[in-house]
């Protein structure tokens, strides 16, 4: 039987109210807290702390929060789940951009949170096997197991959400799917927003993966439906990891 430790969460508020609140009621759910109250504390834990999911607020006394998990998603592709006192979608649209994975606006009840934080967190504690397929489109390489893309041999920086979609959709080549069942699949939960939250990471993959973004080979979109992985001709294997 593996016993997983308990994964480690950092949250970045200043806010002294909300980040006590979160942080003593995520260790009561048995996760390692770290809490900062500025970017300056948060970074310096980051690099300490090593955590698998940062909790963020936008708004920070000493740089913008998009600033920040744009940065700390260039580190490792560490999880970032951002909050917000703004219910303005284009504020969340531009956060997804940045590269978080999930977002709530303040207020939020504590059993929605509790929900993200499992459904972001379940992404990197899926148990994959020796035999799990790495999936290879001509020069483009995704590996499951170790979560590596590569393109004409290159490491391809994507993050944990980037990286999910992406595999999700070569692993189902041809296969049309939804933007709401996209959501449902990779992100695990019924999201309750705008599903543009889709076409932001459909956006940044094609930046990292196509020739030319404006005209992608690789992930189509299917007007007035949604998705599709179109893999070049005569070109996919399956490769043992």
């Amino acid at each position: 039987m593996i016993v997983m430790a308990p994964a480690k969460i950092l949250v970045v508020d200043d806010d002294p109210a909300v980040r006590n609140l979160i942080q003593r009621f995520l260790m009561k759910q048995s996760y390692q807290v770290e809490a900062a109250e500025d970017g300056k504390t948060a970074l310096a834990l980051f690099e300490q702390f090593n955590p698998d999911l940062v909790i963020l607020d936008v708004n920070l006394p000493d740089i913008i929060g998009f600033n920040l998990c744009q940065d700390m998603q260039s580190r490792n592709g560490v999880f970032v789940l951002m909050l917000t006192s703004r219910t303005d979608e284009a504020d969340k649209i531009r956060g997804f951009s940045k590269g978080a994975d999930d977002y709530l606006t303040k207020p939020f009840g504590l059993g929605e949170l509790e929900v993200r934080v499992a459904a972001v967190l379940r992404r990197q504690r899926v148990v994959t096997t020796a035999g799990q397929k790495r999936l290879v489109f001509e020069k483009l390489m995704i590996d499951p197991v170790r979560r590596e893309v590569t393109l004409n041999s290159q490491p391809i920086l994507l993050t944990a959400l980037e990286f999910d979609l992406l595999h999700f959709l070569a692993s189902h080549p041809g296969r049309v799917w939804r933007r709401a069942e996209l959501i449902q699949e990779v992100w695990d939960y019924e999201y309750v927003g705008d599903q543009r939250v889709v076409d932001v990471h459909i956006g940044q993959i094609r930046k990292k993966i196509e020739i030319d973004a404006t005209q992608p080979a690789l992930i189509q979109t299917v007007r007035g439906v949604g998705y599709k992985f179109e893999c070049p001709a005569q070109s996919q294997q399956l490769k043992t990891v």
